[in-house]
């Protein structure tokens, strides 16, 4: 029985006891709450508390300030993990010591209180100290690129235990991954931007990897030191969370099987590595992948099997009995067979519903059937489909597609209904930003041709929010800038009697921010809050607004059985940016001043602060609404005396992070506040402050600039634009669309 076997629940510290993850905000997966809404998915953790102590090569003791900088904390150089090296108590500090003392005490520290991370500067040289790299909790090799600070906040946010994707991505209703073929990930690099676009993790097959030798030749087996360098690139070019694969030859690797213990070696350094997903074999004998679950650290494991005898059969015992054996030590259980007759497609959806029903409990379940037979499968396959793209050099598995092929082959089946989706904005926001070009360009590449429009909208009348919304075809929307909720709601008929008179859908972020700038369609009474749309648009050909016509075509109206999800996108974005470079555990207790000229501006950025942990947010220029300042310490500046207070503050209250919400034309005023906090003492001369200017347009000063002048890490609209645009797609139609792929169609390139 299934339900005898261990599902995991819990992630165990590296000491290897279990332990329930802390949560820092809201629950972490989208439910329904007991008000009808649904509570909003941010992802945050408190995390490992442990001190953490770094590991620095000869001439390297700057990395340590580094990995202090982005957890938001100060740090010193310790002599050993011994005696007065690594005190007991400095949880608030980071340590740095050098490899040369840890290699004589980094075996006894106290698992318990410390943890070991080897920090491994590639420019000067592989592979990194083999007995450090074995004794350490965790590995970061980098580079001296001016992305650094960007891939130390992923590691050690993740390996920390801040940011998890794992339930997000469980939670969406269809999710994609792309296996990279290249013997040296370097090839892929320069179209990694396109690759990924609708992909929600990238594979890393380590067994496809040849590592080039002295005299011409390619080593059998990749070494652990060139697939540690095969891992920072990858992670230094996507954001997307990675798997790691090796693949034995068997199962059409190249792996050999002959030693299980190297497939332990290889993985257990992927954990070591924070890799988030790890591809274990489940052929592999079961004390390894038990060790490997117990060791796992932050990771989620994938449990994978490949029949290509062409003899398996989903309706045997065999079937189900590997399926219980992959669930014992699996968060995903992947389960891939070459098949004979196209009715066995349908053996193995019964095979999915039977296993569904039986084993609610189980970890989610990805399964699709090998060649050109079995492809119909990878459209009924809804949990990490692996895909591939025509610009990858060889297909991983037979029968392989692409994601555009994918949703082709579902609106073939009437999988995907012609829907409208629409971008509604007011005449200035219209004109500032060019969103139809954009979401042409992404969903060509999703292989979805949108019927898609920019409209403008009125407060009442025949072009109001409601009209454009109250259309059979319609398919979600977009508001930019976004409206209010009472404003929508306001002598509105139709959006009133949805969902039978209880009104549409909202999540906790827009009960709590009161903007609405995201409208999704939840089609029939069966669909599940907070995903997106099952109804996806699939027209056949590419349609300009000019053919949509001036004015929405509501003949039939919003079908009764549906209903609409109304969701705040932007707080998402100012969150990413503001976590792009910095672990949230730096913002932990910390306290922000919030400048804007009405509440509805500061709104967003307000709730992204909240799911921080900020400790106390000073306002200015705005009264903060009731719903917002709940369970939250904010004080408004209505004096100078306050703001010189707030100012002279040292230690954690004085201000760490200045947002600014105000308009380009009060630059001048806002430049002015950066400088007055830029003198401010702040909780350590170690720590670099942050400023985000939200404001877009033509402006007389640049607040941004002014911020790095004064020693803040600045970030702007472009930024925070871009992540909100990446969640506002994945909304609309339940696809991810990566950040670099909106710079790059912007014309905003990352690299």
């Amino acid at each position: 029985m299934l339900t005898q076997v261990p599902v995991p629940v819990h992630r165990p510290s590296t000491t290897g006891t279990v332990t329930p993850n802390v949560a820092m905000d809201l629950d972490s997966k989208a439910a329904e709450s007991t008000t009808g809404g649904i509570t909003t998915n941010s992802g945050l953790q408190r995390g490992d508390t442990r001190t953490a102590v770094i590991i620095y090569g000869p001439g390297q003791e700057n990395v340590v300030s580094t990995f202090a900088d982005v957890l938001g904390k100060p740090f010193r150089l310790a002599d050993s993990f011994q005696g007065q090296g690594v005190m007991v108590g400095e949880l608030e500090m980071v340590l740095g010591v050098s490899a040369e003392s840890a290699r004589i005490s980094v075996a006894s520290r106290d698992r318990n209180t410390v943890v070991a991370i080897n920090a491994h500067n590639v420019d000067l040289g592989m592979p990194p100290d083999t007995y450090l790299s074995a004794q350490c909790d965790y590995e970061f090799l980098y580079t001296g690129t001016r992305f650094l600070r960007r891939d130390l906040a992923r590691f050690i946010s993740f390996t920390l235990g801040q940011i998890s994707n794992y339930e997000t991505l469980m939670a969406k209703p269809r999710t994609f991954f792309i296996s990279t073929t290249f013997p040296d990930v370097r090839a892929a690099l320069p179209n990694i931007e396109v690759l990924t676009v609708g992909c929600d993790a990238v594979e890393l097959r380590v067994d496809l990897l040849k590592e080039p030798l002295g005299d011409g030749t390619f080593a059998q087996i990749p070494s652990l030191s060139y697939v540690g360098e095969q891992v920072m690139l990858l992670r230094q070019r996507t954001e997307l969370p990675i798997i790691y694969t090796t693949r034995c030859t068997r199962e059409n690797g190249r792996f050999p099987m002959d030693d299980p213990n190297l497939f332990y070696e290889y993985l257990y350094r992927a954990i070591q590595w924070g890799v988030e997903y790890i591809d274990v074999e489940v052929w592999l004998p079961e004390d390894i992948r038990r060790k490997l679950y117990e060791n796992r650290g932050n990771s989620h494991i994938m449990s994978a099997f490949h029949d290509f005898s062409g003899t398996f059969k989903w309706p045997s015992a065999y079937a189900q009995s590997v399926f219980l054996e992959s669930c014992k030590y699996a968060h995903i259980v992947k389960m891939i067979a070459i098949i004979n007759e196209p009715n066995e497609n349908f053996e193995l959806e019964y095979f999915r519903s039977k296993i569904r029903a039986e084993f609610p409990t189980a970890p989610p379940f990805s399964a699709v059937n090998m060649g050109e037979t079995g492809q119909i499968s990878r459209t009924f396959n809804k949990v990490l489909t692996p895909i591939t793209h025509p610009l990858l050099p060889i297909i991983a598995a037979p029968g392989q597609m692409s994601a555009a092929e994918i949703n082709a082959a579902l609106a073939s089946l009437g999988q995907l209904p012609k829907t409208n989706i629409y971008g509604i904005t007011t005449s200035s926001s219209r004109i500032q930003v060019p969103h139809a070009p954009f979401y042409e360009k992404c969903f060509n590449e999703l292989g979805l041709p949108h019927q898609f429009a920019v409209v403008e909208r009125q407060t009442r009348g025949p072009l109001s929010v409601e009209a454009w919304c109250n259309q059979r075809s319609f398919g979600g929307a977009y508001l930019n800038p976004a409206a209010s909720f009472t404003s929508l709601m306001h002598n509105s008929t139709f959006f009133s009697k949805l969902n039978s008179g209880a009104g549409p859908t909202l999540t906790e972020a827009v009960r709590t921010i009161g903007m609405v700038d995201t409208i999704v369609v939840q089609s029939g009474p069966s669909s599940s809050p907070g995903s997106a749309p099952p109804s996806l648009p699939s027209s056949p050909h590419r349609r300009s607004e000019s053919l949509f016509g001036s004015t929405p075509n509501n003949t039939h109206g919003f079908p009764a059985s549906s209903s609409l999800l109304f969701d705040n996108a932007s707080w998402r974005g100012i969150l990413c940016t503001l976590t792009r470079d910095l672990a949230p555990s730096a913002y932990f207790r910390r306290t922000a001043v919030v400048l804007a000229s009405n509440a509805d501006d500061a709104a967003s950025a307000m709730y992204a602060l909240k799911a921080l942990r900020m400790g106390k947010v000073y306002t200015v220029g705005f009264k903060t609404p009731l719903a917002l300042a709940h369970s939250f310490d904010v004080e408004p500046f209505n004096s100078l005396e306050s703001l010189q207070r707030a100012r002279a503050m040292g230690g954690d209250a004085g201000p760490f992070v200045l947002v600014s919400a105000l308009g380009p034309e009060k630059s001048t005023l806002v430049g002015m506040l950066v400088r007055l906090f830029g003198g401010a003492k702040g909780s350590s001369s170690q720590i670099r402050k942050v400023f985000l200017d939200l404001a877009d347009g033509p402006r007389k000063d640049d607040p941004g600039a002014i911020a790095e002048q004064c020693g803040f890490a600045a970030y702007g609209v472009a930024d925070t634009t871009a992540f909100t645009t990446a969640e506002t797609v994945r909304l609309l139609v339940g696809q991810n669309v990566p950040y670099s792929f909106v710079r790059l169609t912007s014309g905003n390139g990352m690299f």
